[in-house]
């Protein structure tokens, strides 16, 4: 769920409304923060502006480019890039916190140099841009000289891919506090119910575009394309969304002329900042003992500045206070994106009337968002109110705080179920090796201390782990002397040869197949050379006793056809889930009649994923829940809490701890060394859970205030300090001409 934007809808909605016209303190404050001159009137369709569908647009293009490419991103980190699980997590993260600093950048350059639009103009440029780099960073055939598949210059990839994400970062983080509130900018005095209207409309197209995104390129990414090799086709999964940023960029423009554009006026977090930064200075300079101290270290910048910025900063202040622990929060939520995507690729993603890419499964997110926000709303929060309950903001976001905690223990379940499912692969010290019986007969196998009998094309059901070299015994009279091949993995084919038998070794594949692929093989144990094909790809003609290459193959049922040199045809089908690894064995008793597939003999090497995707449902379910809790009550505390000005620096302060929150994880990430995936989850757990407790004790000493209240008193108060300050000016003027006709007097005389 796009935190961010929704952030800015509620904040950029509570800001750009009237108050009641009776308030004179907040009409005061609006007339300081705005310019008096009226809005140009433009064009209505339904009582709307004709601008705003304009915004509307493109609000769902950029949604759906930015989250359409993140949804890919960490995948395309570990597949395309070749990069290990910790290092894609890592930069996966350094991006998005990159997206939450950059809006602090967007909205001062906005609000004090070029305005709302022409800053939405040219960092769109920017992030288009971006998304065409990231677009051709992923075209395999770039750097493919030999053909074979496999970039030649991977650097230039790597390169093409940062300075794309660095540009996307720029434009997104820089246009994200602009929309919502150029959005709001377009609305007379007089439509205040078309202005609440419209940021409903643009958070439902947030939404809409984010949750199409995040179903729709998983789907694209996972079609093959290329010129010279087929591979999962990440062009066309960020050139989509480069093409919705485009769009998007060209909707907007188009609405150029029917804009209404407020003028830059100023940046109430720069005037925050230097108010704080004076009141640090000042409080330094007078660090010595014969100053007196001052009730609050902010009143050290009342000198220059008047004492209602200055009792504003301190509401602020005390706010942000309450932040610190939430960059925590933040740390878990994001990694849906990432490590739990990643924990997807070794699961059954197959829910029978349809399959789920692991990418795919951050949509249950967003889905669960919309059943949970209005049974929060209308049906908990109120039943938790007639039992009479104190469940305050603060008490709501530590109990947000809690069900994520808990969606991380679900995480750590999960994963310790997948990690039991898993093959246990050789070590760099040891070698594993399988062994398939091709004789006619059964035969006695004594492979150091392990001792069983083959019977007739079979093989043992799993791999032998060796850390020595041992004696291999294949019946009473062969004996061979074997060596081991530390970190390989190996099957051993034995085949008759004369009276004694033979072994052949192949070399197996050490690692799970790839984004849910099966590896398949063939052995030919037939009289004559066969070629085995699949689809438009080739195993390859394979001579007697020989092995054919590895060709990864999707979920589904796989068709296979076997020829022979006289053009005689076997077609073999095989159901293959996600993440497994076959030998298919065509033993000596193989025909090409109708029957001939039964003849086959599939030996598995990697088992296939058994944990099904569904499992990750209660993690998603808990995390869910205590985003409703946590984030939306914690904009809705920010937003009763924050000076009626001051709304936008709250903001930023909310997106710096998502900001913070995301190298909090890459800091763990590369900092931790658990070798357990499930250990890691509780590691964030407990992390959370302990600033859980944090956040309560300080909770529990925050005192609630009416920030509308306090600004009215010090409105009433500014008139009689001003007219005191005029009369002490006053008399000191008086007085000094007095002393100034004295000294004139004394001079003449």
């Amino acid at each position: 769920m796009d935190r961010g934007h929704k952030s800015l809808c509620i904040f950029a909605e509570a800001f750009s409304r009237r108050r009641d016209p009776e308030s004179t303190h907040t009409a005061a404050m609006e007339d300081n923060d705005e310019t008096k001159k009226p809005k140009q009137k433009t064009a209505v369709i339904c009582g709307y502006p004709i601008s705003i569908f304009f915004i509307v647009v493109n609000e769902f293009c950029e949604r759906f480019s930015y989250y359409g490419m993140r949804a890919v991103l960490v995948l395309y980190f570990k597949y395309f890039l070749k990069w290990d699980d910790d290092f894609a997590t890592t930069i996966y993260h350094t991006f998005v916190a990159l997206c939450y600093l950059t809006p602090i950048l967007g909205a001062i350059v906005a609000d004090s140099w070029l305005g709302k639009f022409k800053t939405i103009i040219y960092l769109s440029i920017v992030y288009t841009l971006g998304q065409v780099v990231m677009a051709i960073s992923a075209i395999h055939d770039l750097t493919d000289a030999n053909k074979d598949g496999t970039p030649d210059n991977m650097t230039l990839h790597v390169a093409l891919s940062m300075v794309g994400l660095i540009l996307i970062a720029l434009g997104t983080g820089g246009i994200k506090p602009c929309v919502a509130a150029f959005g709001g900018d377009q609305f007379l005095d007089h439509q205040e119910k078309q202005r609440s209207t419209f940021f409903s409309i643009f958070y439902l197209s947030i939404n809409a575009g984010s949750l199409l995104s995040t179903v729709i390129t998983p789907i694209l990414r996972a079609q093959e394309c290329g010129i010279n090799t087929k591979q999962s086709c990440y062009p066309l999964a960020f050139g989509v969304p480069a093409a919705l940023m485009v769009v998007a960029l060209v909707v907007f423009i188009l609405g150029s002329g029917m804009y209404i554009k407020t003028p830059p006026q100023g940046n109430i977090m720069v005037k925050v900042c230097t108010c704080i930064g004076f009141a640090i200075k000042n409080r330094f300079r007078h660090r010595s003992s014969q100053y007196p101290k001052r009730e609050h270290w902010m009143d050290w910048s009342d000198e220059k500045y008047d004492k209602l910025l200055i009792a504003q900063v301190k509401m602020v202040l005390k706010v942000l206070f309450l932040y610190i622990p939430l960059p925590m929060f933040w740390a878990l939520f994001d990694q849906q994106g990432s490590r739990w995507t990643l924990q997807a690729t070794i699961m059954d993603g197959n829910f029978g009337f349809l399959t789920i890419q692991p990418d795919q499964m951050q949509t249950v997110n967003p889905i669960l968002i919309l059943i949970m926000v209005p049974i929060m709303d209308s049906a908990i929060y109120p039943l938790i109110a007639k039992c009479k309950l104190n469940f305050s903001p603060l008490k709501r976001m530590t109990v947000g705080m809690l069900f994520a905690a808990l969606a991380f223990v679900a995480a750590a379940l999960v994963q310790l179920q997948i990690d039991q499912t898993m093959p246990i692969f050789p070590s760099s010290t040891e070698s594993q090796v399988k062994y398939i019986n091709m004789m006619s007969t059964p035969l006695d196998v004594k492979a150091g201390n392990n001792h069983f009998t083959l019977k007739p094309f079979t093989a043992n059901e799993d791999y032998l782990t060796f850390g020595s070299p041992f004696t291999l015994l294949l019946g009473p009279n062969a004996s061979y002397p074997i060596a081991i091949e530390e970190g390989n993995r190996s099957t051993s084919v034995i085949v008759q040869e004369g009276t004694l038998p033979k072994l052949i070794t192949f070399s197996d594949t050490t690692s799970k197949p790839e984004q849910g692929a099966n590896a398949i093989r063939f052995f030919n144990g037939f009289n004559i050379a066969l070629n085995m094909t699949w689809g438009d790809q080739s195993f390859g003609n394979i001579p007697t006793n020989n092995m054919s290459k590895y060709v990864l193959i999707p979920q589904g049922v796989a068709q296979y056809q076997i020829k022979n040199a006289l053009g005689s045809v076997c077609d073999y089908k095989q159901e293959l889930g996600f993440g497994s690894s076959y030998t298919i064995v065509i033993p000596p008793t193989f025909n090409f009649e109708s029957t001939c597939e039964q003849i086959l003999i599939p030996v598995v090497d990697i088992k296939p994923n058994i944990i099904h995707m569904a499992w990750q449902i209660p993690q998603y379910f808990l995390m869910t829940v205590g985003e409703v809790v946590f984030s939306v009550t914690g904009l809705e505390f920010s937003y009763s809490q924050a000076p009626s000005n001051m709304k936008s620096v709250l903001q930023a302060g909310w997106l710096l701890t998502v900001a913070v929150g995301n190298i909090v994880v890459l800091i763990i990430a590369e900092a931790a060394t658990l070798e357990d995936q499930w250990a890691e989850y509780i590691l964030f757990a407990s992390l959370l859970v302990l600033v859980c407790f944090i956040f309560a004790f300080m909770a529990y000493f925050y005192t609630y205030i009416d920030p509308a209240k306090i600004e009215a008193e010090f409105a009433h108060k500014e008139p009689e300090e001003k007219k005191r300050k005029s009369v002490e000016m006053s008399r000191k003027s008086s007085h000094s001409c007095s002393e100034k006709d004295e000294e004139t007097l004394q001079t003449k005389i």
